[in-house]
């Protein structure tokens, strides 16, 4: 199939499409006019794409990952380091989200020490 019929079979436009080939998720082939030609196979891969990148993983990590997903979810085979790589993204955000908190904790304190000395901070 072209780019146009995966476009609106998959719902992601076309720009896209040649990004995720780009960077190496998605492979087509090329006819004897030149234009890209999917297998059936293309429809899945970037259904599982686009899960992915719902799932706050970069186009890095899905290009490492993606030979191991299984299934429209998608599931995953047991490939080597793929819990590493999924852990060590997990522990990433578990640390920008500690730091949000802190953050979160500090401007309340400053909000809570203002509202009681009962005057609101001069505007920058």
């Amino acid at each position: 199939m072209l780019i146009g019929e995966l476009s609106r079979k998959t719902g992601v436009n076309t720009h896209q499409l040649r990004y995720y080939e780009a960077q190496g998720l998605l492979e087509p082939g090329r006819g004897s006019n030149g234009y890209r030609e999917y297998g059936d196979d293309a429809v899945l891969t970037v259904t599982q794409i686009r899960r992915l990148l719902q799932a706050g993983l970069s186009t890095e990590d899905i290009a490492y990952l993606l030979p191991c997903a299984i299934g429209p979810a998608p599931d995953f085979e047991s490939c080597p380091e793929l819990l590493d790589a999924l852990r060590a993204r997990l522990n990433g955000l578990d640390s920008r989200i500690d730091t949000l908190v802190r953050s979160r904790d500090a401007l309340h304190d400053l909000i809570d020490a203002t509202e009681l000395s009962g005057r609101e901070p001069a505007p920058a």
